[in-house]
């Protein structure tokens, strides 16, 4: 690897680790995994999280983002986490209503009520 693949590999790794992904060799990379090119050769790879560890990884960034457990954050900041992760598809996947409620310390009703609001504002 040069000098140059260090720099791209640099780059794109707050992206990698915010999407909650994994860089790798090129050459360990399966089916599943996104190769990433630089300068005409394969550099590196990205594995991709499941969406559920998506999820989880984007509950703990924004826990640590806000300093304190997600359950402990007043009314209102909670509803634009919901808005947030409504943006972010986290509700299209399979359980991802009661895993934020979870995390918020809130009911599924609740969670509901915050989108039902954010769609009629």
């Amino acid at each position: 690897m040069s000098g140059a693949d260090d720099l791209f590999i640099e780059a794109v790794k707050p992206l990698v680790d915010a999407i909650g992904g994994e860089l790798i060799a090129p050459e360990r990379a399966g089916p599943d995994d996104v190769l990433l090119s630089w300068a005409g050769a394969e550099v590196a790879a990205v594995r991709l999280p499941h969406l559920s560890a998506s999820l989880d990884h984007i509950l703990g960034e924004l826990r640590r983002r806000h300093g304190m457990p997600l359950a402990e954050l007043d009314r209102k900041t909670k509803q634009q986490i919901v808005r947030g992760l409504e943006t972010r598809g986290a509700f299209a996947m399979r359980h991802g209503v009661e895993t934020v409620a979870s995390a918020l310390g809130v009911s599924r009703f609740t969670v509901y009520n915050y989108l039902n609001r954010s769609t009629n504002c």
